[in-house]
């Protein structure tokens, strides 16, 4: 009795830290880094984002120009983990939805 239990509580706990751990979010597109980047995030290529309208299209050009994997957008509020991830670009937006931070993790 205590073995099954003791297993369903395992099997339970596997499958909740699986969901976990998808791997994607909103925002977050192909991995493509530009030839001779091994995918590392520099956000200072994606400062000229700064002050723009953070669109899906914007997202897309910072992150070929940052030579990250993945990136997406932050709005306010927004619940996010706290693991670095150093192939990943965030661009932090305003109310207005206009790019005021980016960075890498």
């Amino acid at each position: 009795m205590f073995r099954t239990r003791a297993s369903l509580a395992t099997l339970l706990l596997a499958t909740a830290l699986a969901g976990c751990s998808s791997g994607g979010s909103s925002g977050t597109t192909a991995p493509t880094a530009p030839v001779g980047n091994d995918g590392r995030c520099q956000a200072s290529g994606a400062d000229f984002a700064i002050g723009k309208p953070g669109t899906a299209e914007l997202l897309e050009q910072a992150r070929k120009a940052s030579g990250s994997q993945m990136a997406r957008i932050l709005k306010p509020h927004d619940v996010v983990t706290l693991e670095y991830r150093s192939e990943r670009l965030n661009l932090g937006v305003d109310e207005q939805g206009v790019v005021t931070r980016v960075n890498c993790g």
